[in-house]
Order: C-alpha cells, then structure tokens, then sequence
C-alpha cells in the first residue's frame, strides 16, 4: 500500500501527506537531527512538541555503538526511550562508518570497521542495519548504503552504486522478515531506498530507475553536501529525481541551509535533515529571515531586541540578543539551549511556510521572496 498522499504540486514542487504509524507528516518536511537520541544542545522531546517538530532522526550507528540497540529494545524501543510519540527516522549507519570510522574494510557482505568510541572492531552490512534499525523501532528506516566521496572516479562510483543496489534488496528481505516477527518493537516500520552516484548523472538516473522498480515506501538522494558546489547538487537533483517515483516521498540526506532547502522542494524534494540549526546554534549563529546572525558580535551587546522580532520560539519570546550573547560569552548552557531551540524553530516554522504557500499556489513567489530576503535582508 502507498502511504503517501500527494495533495498538490507547482511545478516539480510537491505538497504532500505521508501516513505512519506514529502520525501523519506534513511534507515537505524538516527533520530534527538528534543524533543519539538527543538534540544536542540540552533540547528535551517536550521542547520538540513546543517548537513544532515533526519527525525527529537518531543515528543508528551511533546508538548501537552507545547505549547499544540490543538496551534499547528491552527498553521498548526508542519512542519509549526517548519519550517521544510522534514519527522518528534513522539513518543506517552507512555514512558514519565511511566517515568516522578511519580504518575499514568493505566487502560484499558488509564493512568491517572499529567503534569511534572505544576501538573495538564492528561489522555491520544490510542485515545488521536493518536488525539494529529494527531494535530501535523507528518509524522510517534506511537502507545500508555506501556513501562514495562525491570526488571519486567512475569506475569506482559504478561498481559501489551496483553494490549499493544488492544491499538494498537484501534490507528489504531483512526487514520483511523482521517485521513478521512477534517480538519486533514496530512491526509497521517502513523502509526507505537511498539513490547514490556522486555527481555522474546518468549513473545517478540509472541507479534511480533499479531501485524504482523495488516499490519501497520512500526514497532518498544521498551523498550530496559532501564537498561539491551547490551548483552541482542542485544539478544532480534537477537530472535524478524526476527518475524517482513521484507518488512517493523523496528525502535529501543532510541539506542544509534555508536557501538549499527552498532550492531542494522547488525540485521535488519532501524530507530534510540537518545539522546546522543545531551545530550551528550551538556557537551562537542564529538564522533569521533576513540571513543568519553571529550573536558574538559586539553590535549585540546592547541589542534589547529578541534575535527576531515577530518570532514565536521560547528564545525571542522571553530574552534579548543582550542577554543570550552574554549567556554565550559566559559559556552559560542555556546560552546554547536557546539558540539551538530558536534555529529548529525558525526552521520547522520555514516549512510550514513552505508548505501554506504550496497550499495557496504561490510557492514560486514566496521562494523568491524569502531568498531575496535571506541574502540581501537588512537586520
């Protein structure tokens, strides 16, 4: 069954519905990274409610590793662990372990690899993601994928590409087995196929179309924001997902910026995650509608004005630049806290934008207008 719903479209842009079985998600949509089951920055799961989160993404590697998946589980899974009911999204692991994790070994069954934590040597290839994935319970898993450096040659592009491919269909086995049995946390979770093939397009579209024909519930472009331009992402996007099937969502892994994201819906894109609202919130640069501030700077040691006026997120309801500069020079932790909780803020509050404008067939001019505000704005 299909549990997506395309409400309405202008141009390549979609407006859209996906059905879980935590609760229906408004597309497109923004994903609240909290990598180990935390937003980093001290944001608890009641923060998330308050600030309008909708889905909220772990990382599978980094919760096998610690507290492990096998805890989790005893645990109820991860919703429980967490306290957090509405739809949560993992990603497999696949781009920590070619990032992290220095020496490694990849053969078809799998990767070999040693823990960032304490050394010690792991192996995880489809199988294992989809088990761990499944221990945790999460509404949306994702397949096990090589993520290969957007800088690397064809050849090599090609044959992990087709890799990729094999694993995917053995995810999917795994996960259909897994969800038939009795003591699995959610026997409704869903699995996502992920398109690879650095910046070759035609091997991008030709991987698009194979993992097509598998049907799955949704699909993501992955190894984008990797080192190439911008340019060259939107490129990618503009050859490959028209080759995505439309009445399913597509998620683009780890993008980005505001722009990016205004970038990645007008082509097609439903599901977003990133780091930098609270990477970035944490070293006290806050986006705002007219660009992005550095609260550190000495024009805001006076500044009694909220970080944005109008704004409805605890930070700019309560405090001024005043007050969380001198919590960040201090290296108060609240001074993180409401930056972060302002920057997932304005970006949930982006979307919902986005998504009103979709909903009134204006999304051409309010993109417009929001990027010419975002570059050119005046603070």
């Amino acid at each position: 069954m299909n549990n997506y719903e395309l409400l309405k479209t202008e141009g390549r842009a979609k407006r859209g519905r996906f059905h879980t079985v935590h609760g229906d998600i408004e597309t497109p949509v923004f994903m609240n990274v909290g990598t180990a089951a935390a937003i980093k920055g001290a944001v608890s799961t009641q923060d998330l409610y308050e600030i309008g989160t909708q889905v909220e993404l772990s990382n599978t590697y980094h919760l096998h590793v610690r507290p492990g998946d096998q805890l989790i589980k005893k645990m109820g899974g991860l919703h429980k662990f967490m306290n957090w009911t509405k739809p949560i999204l993992t990603d497999s692991g696949g781009f920590q372990v070619f990032s992290l994790a220095g020496l490694r070994k990849i053969k078809e069954e799998g990767v070999t690899f040693h823990s960032h934590v304490d050394g010690r040597i792991i192996f995880m290839g489809p199988e294992e993601s989809m088990q761990i994935q499944s221990n945790l319970g999460s509404t949306i898993a994702m397949a096990f994928d090589e993520c290969p450096s957007s800088v690397a040659d064809r050849k090599y592009v090609t044959d992990s590409v087709d890799r990729t491919t094999r694993w995917l269909e053995r995810c999917k086995k795994e996960m259909d087995r897994l969800n038939s049995l009795p003591d699995t946390v959610n026997k409704d979770q869903m699995l996502f196929g992920i398109n690879q093939g650095a910046v070759y397009a035609d091997i991008r579209i030709e991987h698009a179309k194979r993992i097509s024909e598998l049907d799955l519930p949704g699909y993501a472009v992955g190894g984008l924001a990797v080192g190439e331009t911008h340019e060259e992402m939107y490129h990618i996007l503009d050859e490959t997902v028209p080759y995505l099937p439309k009445n399913k969502p597509t998620y683009l892994m780890g993008v980005g910026t505001p722009i990016n994201i205004l970038e990645g819906v007008d082509r097609g894109i439903d599901f977003f995650d990133c780091v930098y609202p609270s990477r970035n919130g944490r070293h006290g640069h806050v986006y705002t509608k007219f660009g992005k501030l550095n609260l550190f700077n000495e024009k805001y040691e006076l500044d009694s004005r909220p970080i944005e006026e109008g704004c409805g997120c605890p930070a700019c309801k309560h405090y001024t630049r005043a007050y969380i500069r001198h919590l960040l020079k201090a290296k108060e932790m609240l001074g993180m806290r409401l930056c972060v909780l302002h920057n997932l803020y304005f970006y949930n509050h982006l979307m919902e934008d986005i998504r009103t404008s979709l909903d009134e067939g204006r999304f051409a001019s309010y993109k417009k207008e929001a990027i010419d505000k975002m570059l050119h704005g005046q603070d």
